[in-house]
């Protein structure tokens, strides 16, 4: 988790300026991180906030951002059976970087994946940001504009390091540059939210195809 938890310290940071350039008090900075928990969500709320948004405008941007969410916890569901309790539990605090970590190295523990697993690797996650965030708060008059702090590269390059290890074959290479290659053109019309939604859930449809196809050779074979 080292690696990633590098990555949110700089990212809770500028969204903790950017939220006190939209008149939060540090307070209200903190129980966001400490209630929502979702960075994207929370920078483009911050924004939204320093533009003067409506409450009902607001929700629905960090909702379309966090939409993504349906197709971690379906992808979830499916490898690791869990109680109503646990469910509810590991959908708060859930993040991308948690889903990336669990869905790479969480099948090799001794076992296979486990509830512990997941949520060690989500509340690792929540106290880095959490502690990272009051860190933005308290220094944040004498930080540099977010957009200077060069949080943008940050995440992919995270992202990029939990996907090469999964590249296993020919199917999961043509799986990944094609739903990349739909996310960049989905980019130019669609909130990023939507973007991952639909380039997820073609990169899925296309490895059930590409793999039953397979299947099918193989036993034609």
């Amino acid at each position: 988790m080292f690696p990633l938890w590098l990555g949110m310290v700089p990212f809770a940071v500028a969204y903790a300026v950017t939220a006190r350039a939209g008149g939060l008090t540090p307070l209200e900075i903190q129980l966001m991180s400490l209630t929502v928990f979702a960075g994207a969500s929370q920078i483009a709320a911050a924004g939204l906030f320093v533009k003067g948004a409506a409450g009902v405008g607001i929700v629905l941007t960090t909702f379309l951002l966090n939409v993504r969410h349906v197709l971690y916890g379906l992808s979830l569901a499916k490898q690791l059976p869990l109680t109503p309790p646990q469910r509810t539990l590991a959908a708060q605090f859930l993040t991308d970087e948690a889903y990336g970590m669990v869905t790479v190295k969480g099948a090799e523990e001794p076992g296979g994946l486990s509830f512990a697993f997941l949520l060690g690797a989500e509340l690792s996650l929540y106290t880095i940001w959490n502690a990272s965030t009051l860190l933005g708060s308290l220094a944040g008059a004498v930080l540099p504009p977010p957009e200077q702090l060069g949080v943008g590269v940050i995440f992919p390059l995270a992202f990029l390091g939990l996907l090469v290890p999964l590249l296993v074959d020919r199917i999961t290479l043509a799986v990944a540059l094609t739903s990349g290659l739909v996310a960049w053109g989905l980019s130019h019309f669609l909130p990023s939210g939507l973007v991952i939604l639909g380039s997820g859930v073609g990169g899925a449809l296309l490895g059930a195809v590409l793999h039953t196809r397979l299947k099918l050779a193989g036993d034609s074979a």
